[in-house]
């Protein structure tokens, strides 16, 4: 074998066109499987970095009735939740993550990130502590009660003499530190107004991450960890924060784990009535699937498209090597002849298509090393373990494996013509071309598997083009244009009353409109696509009677004027006045679509409808005003019906701001930095971006999968348009002398292109015809990614056709065009 692997280099070395065109057709394929698998390695298929994670679940509460799936659990639901499924469980812990202002050591204000978690998460996970001590049993003990008449603490802020336990993330430790191992056991620095006591207690290992899905809107990479000094007080069961994680007993399946929750959360239903009536239901979820599932169709179409484009490839490289055997056909029998078995010269055929798929595959990790970074540029955030995307030995193993595979198909087929072969055939045979004719009939079908391949990938790339304008025309509810959108944190903005909220409040946005070229300004909570939304229950009156009645809502909590810095149209009535931003004025702004759910048949503005955002129950609020529909959390889907009250509402104090400006929105990011710093030093201004930056994130995850499946479909059209302009290259040779005969008998030049382009169209005729099938079938499997358009879309199916056949005619044109050129005497003579 090393004797054929070397004569084949030597022969490759004599062929340098054919070997550099096989080997860049091969590298193609295999730089696109790598990049790709990459990607699908990282995301899909690695364990996640945590203790036994094949056992890590976590628990999801759904309320049925009101259609609101995935939510947090409150603390009191996840004691009883815990303490009645041990059986299930070795452990179970919860977590939940948020930002807030610290001053850095110069004294200037830093966003950071920490997550607050039960004492047994970080062990259960598998967390290591490089320095200092894990969390303790008793760093979680709730605080003792407050004295008389002094106001709570909560749970979740215990009273100063009772400090809160604290573990640095590795690389906050690094950044705000500087590595210094003393500060274990000092208190974390706290800003302005702040009198909780943090008290760090150690420092976790280097890139540990928290993973849950994006749209759980957990923190990945918390600066910082507390331990949560929960307490249990019924009257907060219905405060929805934590997230809970627990690893399942060995040999515990998931559907037992499942039944046991239940049971517990039916505990819950017969106690609280208004579970019940909301159909309150734990679902447990394996950690790794969850976290995939968003991203996994996307993925896996992606995978698919790269290994038809490897096929392609691979079908291109095997009709060279057939040219190229038909061609060497008098060397073959000459070997014969000497005494080769018709199995030697199969080995060698196989080392040659070896040789060239091993140069294939280095050229191939090449490209996919050098297009990684784009990659993962392209890449949206919704895109799991991003960090860990990388040509490592499991990618490089998989490359092998592709490469090996690419070697048999690209050289079984010229390896199978052997057995046809007759080599005093050939030899009797007069003619250069004498070899080629045994081979057509294969390399036609060859092409016609290309064809539906390809075919079935420019489908693809041409629904996901299809989303993607649909996607450009969603109305999102507001202009985006011209907006600037930041957030406002610490400082005198987090005052501890509502009346210096206010103020303060009011101060930065009077700061705001006196800036140059500013023509509105607003805030709310949260913004528009931008994640982080909060649900609240809503009903009608009969609700008071029937809480299986109560629905979920989206709340949003905006400044007056909001609508009319958004431009979002108002509907009916009118929109919030600065009289209404009174926690006193019971008043709401819903959406088009509560109002149509509400009051189908009436006019919504001046009803009462019962929210619960302030109280323990739901309370009554009048409709002032309906607005068209804002897109919450995605461009791709329209979301749940929305309600919108005053900052004042709930105590003042929006975070997420917006000026809209008369030009470029980026360049005011300078004056709202300049003016917030003149107002109040300490004011952290962060997430600095126009609007239509956030609207074009928010397009992330359709680009992506687009950019790459179109990419994929022309590399492939361009493969199939080579090896269709092979094929009937080789039929023109082969035809030379019936085609010069042709000429010299009077048929005109356009009767020879007919001829020639015929014999093309009715090759890519029969692949379009198979590739229309399995694209029937493959197509479905893209649903979930598509926008506004079907998997089966005609008018897709039809334009991709028609493209096809445009280049088809094209490839075909060229062969045809030298055909009707020949001069009949030149090709009678030979």
């Amino acid at each position: 074998m090393l004797r054929d692997l070397m004569f084949a280099a030597r022969t490759l070395r004599r062929s340098p066109v054919f070997a550099l065109t096989a080997a860049l057709t091969i590298a193609l394929g295999i730089g696109a499987a790598t990049a790709i698998f990459s990607v699908t390695n990282a995301v899909l298929l690695r364990p996640l970095p945590y203790k036994d994670p094949d056992r890590l679940v976590v628990l999801y509460g759904d309320l049925r009735a009101r259609n609101n799936y995935g939510m947090p659990i409150s603390a009191e639901n996840f004691a009883d939740i815990r303490s009645g499924s041990t059986a299930a469980f070795d452990e179970m812990g919860a977590v939940f993550t948020a930002r807030q202002v610290l001053p850095r050591a110069d004294g200037t204000p830093e966003q950071v990130r920490f997550a607050s978690v039960t004492t047994n998460v970080l062990r259960m996970m598998g967390a290591s502590i490089v320095l200092g001590r894990d969390f303790e049993e008793s760093d979680g003990t709730p605080p003792p009660p407050p004295p008389p008449g002094a106001p709570p603490a909560g749970a979740l802020a215990p009273g100063p003499q009772v400090p809160t336990m604290v573990i640095l993330s590795y690389e906050y430790w690094q950044r705000r530190f500087g590595g210094d191992p003393s500060v274990v056991g000092t208190d974390l620095p706290s800003g302005a107004g702040n009198r909780q006591l943090r008290r760090i207690v150690g420092v976790l290992a280097p890139r540990f991450q928290l993973l849950f899905p994006p749209a759980d809107n957990m923190e990945t990479s918390p600066d910082f960890w507390t331990a949560l000094r929960l307490t249990y007080d019924n009257r907060n069961r219905n405060a929805y924060f934590l997230r809970p994680i627990a690893r399942l007993k060995p040999g515990t399946t998931l559907a037992r784990a499942q039944a046991e929750v239940e049971s517990a959360v039916e505990s819950i239903r017969k106690n609280f009535p208004l579970y019940a009536g909301a159909r309150f239901y734990g679902r447990l979820e394996p950690m790794h699937k969850t976290l995939v599932e968003e991203v996994r169709p996307a993925i896996l179409a992606l995978m698919a498209a790269v290994v038809f484009l490897l096929l392609i490839a691979c079908a291109n490289v095997a009709n060279l090597l057939l040219v190229r055997a038909s061609l060497r056909g008098s060397e073959l029998a000459v070997r014969s002849a000497l005494g080769a078995g018709r199995w030697r010269i199969v080995r060698q055929l196989l080392a040659e298509a070896f040789v060239l798929t091993a140069i294939g595959a280095v050229a191939g990790v090449a490209l996919a090393w050098a297009g990684m970074r784009e990659l993962l540029a392209l890449a949206p955030e919704n895109l799991p373990r991003l960090a860990d995307v990388a040509i490592d030995p499991t990618v490089l193993a998989f490359t092998a494996a592709v490469s090996l595979a690419a070697a048999l198909v690209s050289g079984l087929m010229p390896a199978w013509n052997v057995f046809r072969f007759d080599p005093m055939a050939v030899i009797r045979g007069a003619g250069r071309s004498a070899g080629l004719g045994r081979t057509g009939v294969l390399r036609s079908l060859v092409v016609v598997a290309e064809v539906a391949l390809c075919f079935v990938l420019l489908i693809g790339s041409g629904l996901m083009i299809r989303s993607f304008v649909e996607l450009q025309r969603i109305d999102p509810g507001f202009d985006p244009n011209r907006l600037l959108t930041f957030r406002l944190l610490g400082g005198r903005a987090a005052a501890n009353t509502p009346a210096e909220r206010a103020a303060v409040t009011q101060q930065i946005e009077s700061a705001l409109r006196a800036e140059a070229g500013v023509e509105a300004v607003t805030a709310s909570f949260p913004f528009p696509l931008t994640g982080g939304y909060s649900t609240i229950r809503w009903g009608l009156p009969d609700a008071l009677t029937d809480p299986s009645k109560y629905q979920a809502v989206d709340f949003m909590l905006v400044r007056p004027g909001y609508f009319e810095t958004m431009k979002t149209r108002l509907l009916d009535g009118r929109t919030f006045t600065p009289a209404d931003n009174d926690p006193k004025r019971a008043l709401v702004v819903v959406d088009q679509v509560l109002a149509s759910k509400a009051f189908p048949s009436e006019r919504a503005v001046g009803k009462r409808i019962l929210i619960r955002a302030r109280t323990p129950e739901p309370e009554f609020v009048e409709i002032i005003g309906v607005v068209a529909h804002e897109r919450f959390t995605s461009l791709a889907e329209a979301g749940r019906e929305e309600v919108f009250v005053t900052d004042g509402f709930l105590g003042f104090g929006a975070p997420s701001w917006a000026i809209r400006t008369s030009g470029d929105p980026s360049a005011a990011a300078v004056q709202v930095r300049a003016a917030m710093a003149k107002l109040d030093p300490a004011l952290l201004v962060s997430e600095v971006e126009p609007m239509s930056a956030i609207v074009w994130r928010a397009q992330a995850s359709t680009r992506f999968t687009l950019t790459l499946i179109a990419v994929f479909a022309a590399i492939a059209a361009l493969l199939v348009a080579v090896g269709l302009y092979g094929v009937l290259s080789t039929l023109v040779r082969q035809r030379t002398a019936e085609i010069g005969v042709r000429i010299a008998l009077g048929a005109e030049r356009s009767a020879i292109l007919s001829l020639v382009v015929g014999q093309g169209l009715r090759l890519s005729a029969l692949g379009v015809a198979v590739g229309l099938v399995a694209a029937f079938a493959v197509t479905r499997l893209m649903a979930s990614m598509l926008v506004g358009v079907r998997a089966t879309d005609p008018a897709t199916f039809a334009a991709m056709a028609a493209v096809f056949f445009a280049i088809a005619a094209f490839a075909s044109w060229l062969p045809a065009r030298r055909a009707a050129a020949l001069d009949p005497t030149i090709a009678l003579r030979e």
